[in-house]
């Protein structure tokens, strides 16, 4: 009884809209017998009538479906075998059902002669097909809305696995370059090293605190950059110079993104103190992080995986896409602002 109140509870919307439909449909009907108005047009029984006679063949077409339903996709030649066995099933019911309430009253010769009897199913066939239909299509498009729900979560869990393995790909990266220069700096200037040890302790802490999200905000990423920045001057100095416009933006971009492209600027192009490479990132409503370029003479061939990852990133978060814009003279990249 508790999971009948559930049921009817949960599709409420749906029955009421049958029991006007019935009722809409009564009225039409009387009218068009008696050919006037008088207040028993409008009284409700054979609406309830059709209501409760639809809901019997709702729960026979259900209890086909549950049975017989073997694809979790929509099959026409399911979805037409489920419908006309439940229709005879239906008008079955419906005959036997009016030959017990006529044994009852006495007036089986009169409800179960052959002309009402067959005016009786054609009605009831009419109708089944009628509330079938809507039945049908409310019942496929509940399933369909609870599809959709489960192949969003699906799709959802599958991002977010997706961008913790990039995640975990990059931040190895990021330990495995800097550890390179602090083993070049111990050589060349065991002080320096020392300081660019502090500092990339430092640093590194917020690598580690960024680890587990999928968005920073600008400013925090901006503060990130500008202090990776001067880890990368302890060993090259001038040669590179880094340039940052002053405008605030209020949206979030993906964690490690700007000191990727830092990096990025860095591995491919040979600054000097006479001809630095310099690194601009411009903010407005994307951020273009963009370099002169100066190729190095023996440049060794790298996969391009950082930059991939960034792109894979951002797709799986929005629908805007990362530009690279190379020219002869300038390399820019053009990663988007998600709005908050």
């Amino acid at each position: 009884m508790n999971n009948i109140l559930k049921q009817i509870n949960q599709n409420r919307y749906f029955l009421l809209f049958i029991l006007l439909f019935a009722y809409v449909q009564s009225i039409h009907t009387r009218i068009g017998i008696r050919r006037t108005l008088d207040w028993y047009i409008f009284t409700p029984e054979a609406a309830v009538v059709t209501l409760i006679s639809a809901c019997i063949l709702f729960f026979v077409i259900d209890f086909f479906i549950k049975n017989w339903q073997r694809s979790s996709t929509f099959s026409v030649s399911e979805v037409l075998k489920i419908f006309s066995v439940s229709l005879l099933t239906y008008l079955l019911v419906m005959k036997i059902i009016g030959f017990i309430i006529a044994f009852i009253f006495g007036k089986v010769e009169k409800n179960f002669n052959q002309e009402v009897v067959i005016l009786s199913t054609f009605s009831d066939l009419i109708g089944g097909f009628i509330y079938g239909s809507f039945f049908l299509a409310y019942r496929y498009y509940k399933r369909n809305t609870e599809y959709q729900k489960q192949l969003a979560l699906y799709d959802h869990a599958l991002s977010e696995s997706k961008i913790n393995q990039l995640k975990t790909q990059l931040n190895p990266h990021f330990l495995f370059n800097n550890l390179n220069v602090l083993d070049q700096l111990i050589e060349e200037d065991k002080h320096k090293a020392s300081d660019f040890l502090n500092e990339f302790a430092e640093i590194y802490r917020y690598v580690l605190d960024v680890s587990d999200k999928k968005i920073v905000s600008v400013e925090e990423e901006l503060a990130f950059a500008e202090k990776y920045f001067k880890l990368i001057q302890y060993k090259y100095g001038n040669a590179y110079s880094l340039k940052i416009n002053p405008v605030k933006s209020p949206g979030r971009i993906i964690p490690l993104s700007l000191q990727l492209l830092l990096e990025n600027a860095v591995q491919h192009n040979l600054g000097t103190i006479d001809k630095p490479v310099l690194i601009t990132i411009k903010i407005d409503k994307a951020i273009t992080v963009s370099n002169n370029v100066i190729p190095k003479r023996n440049r060794k061939k790298t996969s391009g995986r950082a930059l991939n990852n960034l792109k894979e990133q951002y797709n799986l978060l929005t629908d805007q896409q990362v530009e690279i814009i190379k020219t002869e003279t300038e390399f820019s990249v053009i990663i988007p602002v998600i709005p908050t």
